[in-house]
């Protein structure tokens, strides 16, 4: 499949802080998802990457040992079950990033669903913030590890092309994206959770340079909105970018989605530019890490 429609999601908790159970903010929150998904799927997408956690809260706001047990089983939870389901019945290829249990350790995990219903294989992220800034704190080590796998940086050949994805702070380090390029990945998902100044300043730089660098698309989402109880207010600011340094158009009218046409054909073609970075490049000095 050469021209594909992809979308992303920005949004936040629906149950903003109400008194519920952990399972009542679960469940509420798919059911939001399911009808962001529905209308991914009569615009037309056929893959979509739902955001970082997307079923509850941003919890790492705090330390609380109280959303521990929102983790779930990569195969066998409720949340992944849903999304085969859902899958299946929109064929529609789905990346679910969910909270991770498996046995007694837990992750910050996508799961990869292709059009089938078929789960292709799981993402577990790789570098885990731990600080503040001038917004607020995120202490994601109190929940979780990182991947401790291999490949650490797995692609996924899905029904409409090759995928790969990296969470969040994963976008900030070198070698990532070449890795996942290098691998077979021609679109590169990169749910995330950020706030703060600098944040906000990178991320209109960051997905372009690397799309542009390793000629491949990237669909960088954020919530968008403030969640309940802590009033941490997310940027959203989701969007496409494209091999040539361009964001690509969002054909999206609901702000909870964005919608864009990818077309991996073009990835095929010459660098407009002349570069030849792959030919070019300096191994010995500059190698991934």
């Amino acid at each position: 499949m050469t021209k594909v429609r992809a979308a992303l999601t920005q949004t936040v908790d629906v149950m903003q802080g109400r008194s519920a159970s952990l399972d009542d903010v679960h469940a509420a929150n798919l059911a939001h998802h399911l009808g962001l998904i529905a209308q991914a799927k009569k615009a037309g997408v056929k893959i979509i990457c739902l955001g970082e956690l997307f079923s509850a809260p941003y919890f790492a706001l705090e330390k609380n040992k109280k959303w521990l047990a929102l983790a779930e089983d990569a195969r066998t939870g409720p949340t992944v079950r849903l999304m085969r389901d859902i899958a299946k019945r929109f064929k529609m290829v789905i990346v679910a990033p969910i909270f991770e249990l498996d046995g007694k350790k837990r992750y910050n995990t996508a799961v990869v669903i292709d059009s089938s219903g078929r789960v292709l294989g799981k993402y577990r992220k790789m570098h885990i913030p731990c600080g503040s800034n001038e917004q607020g704190e995120f202490a994601e080590t109190f929940y979780y590890g990182r991947g401790d796998k291999k490949p650490y940086f797995p692609v996924f050949k899905t029904s409409v092309g090759t995928i790969g994805v990296a969470i969040c702070y994963d976008r900030h380090f070198e070698g990532v994206v070449k890795r996942l390029a290098e691998n077979g990945a021609r679109l590169i998902f990169s749910p995330a959770v950020t706030f703060g100044a600098k944040s906000r300043r990178m991320w209109d730089m960051e997905f372009l340079v690397d799309a542009c660098r390793h000629r491949v698309y990237i669909g960088g989402s954020n919530r968008l909105g403030s969640e309940k109880p802590w009033g941490q207010k997310y940027f959203g600011a989701s969007y496409f970018a494209g091999p040539d340094g361009e964001k690509l158009k969002n054909l999206s009218r609901n702000p909870k989605l964005v919608i864009a046409d990818v077309d991996l054909g073009a990835l095929e073609k010459k660098d407009p530019s002349g570069w030849d970075l792959d030919r070019d490049s300096r191994p010995k000095v500059f190698s991934a890490r």
